[in-house]
């Protein structure tokens, strides 16, 4: 009897300590959960979702077709360094629209916050410039969903509000380009333009771009191409190398 006893005594311990260990490790993984949102990578389909938006629902990417598309998240409506950064894209569609790509901005705001700042921001006159309408929408995140989708709360800096995300994706809805710039900090648009013209070049080309390089630059090559014969130049028609393994090719 008295074995029995212990017997039961030991199992309903170790019992315990089990459960108590399950309970441990599911209130850490449950935690890690909460503060961690895994962001797509470059070379991942961009990640689906349905919202409500200054230009209605969109269904997103698949509404934008066969044509590059840029999501664009900031922590909040009203702010200035997020009024500056609208008013840019705005002042940039056109340059957009001939690189043939969607702009689609979101915050965790709501539909009615987002069509009050629209208006305002659309009546603004900063840096000498005119009035401008926005053309691309504004989605209503505001159950953070799709901040979560795309890995853009980061729970150190605010785990309510999106950092200021980019994520460049090109016609076949696949992530290109990544980047992400703390609240306080504004984007570099001009920096946004020469990226997707650099993702644009390099695929229809097969070429790199060196650092700093704008259009109509010079751009570089993986492989040099083959000489005509064993006379042939030193330097091949249209390209030049300063060293074995960097080879430019010229833009004209």
């Amino acid at each position: 009897m008295k074995k029995f006893l212990l017997l039961l005594f030991i199992g309903v311990s170790c019992t315990q300590l089990w459960s108590q260990d399950v309970e441990k490790t599911s209130k850490v993984t449950n935690s890690n959960e909460d503060r961690n949102f895994r962001i797509p990578l470059i070379g991942e389909k961009a990640p689906s979702f349905t919202a409500e938006s200054t230009n209605g629902t969109i269904n997103f990417p698949e509404d934008y077709g066969h044509n590059w598309k840029i999501l664009f998240s900031h922590p909040k409506d009203f702010t200035p360094v997020c009024s500056t950064e609208i008013l840019e894209l705005a002042h940039l569609q056109d340059q957009f629209d001939k690189l043939g790509v969607k702009l689609v901005v979101i915050s965790t705001d709501r539909l009615d916050t987002h069509i009050q700042w629209k208006k305002a921001l659309e009546m603004l006159k900063i840096d000498n410039r005119e009035q401008v309408k926005i053309k691309f929408p504004l989605v209503d995140d505001e159950n953070i969903s799709v901040s979560k989708q795309y890995g853009m709360i980061h729970t150190e800096t605010n785990s309510t509000r999106s950092v200021r995300g980019v994520f460049i994706i090109d016609p076949e809805n696949t992530i290109q380009a990544i980047y992400f710039y703390p609240m306080n900090i504004g984007r570099n648009t001009d920096e946004l333009v020469r990226m997707v013209t650099a993702i644009q070049i390099s695929a229809k080309d097969k070429v790199l771009t060196p650092a700093n390089w704008k259009e109509g630059k010079d751009v570089l090559v993986k492989i040099p191409p083959k000489k005509a014969d064993d006379n042939a130049s030193a330097e091949l028609t249209g390209y030049y190398n300063p060293a074995w393994f960097l080879w430019y090719k010229k833009s004209n």
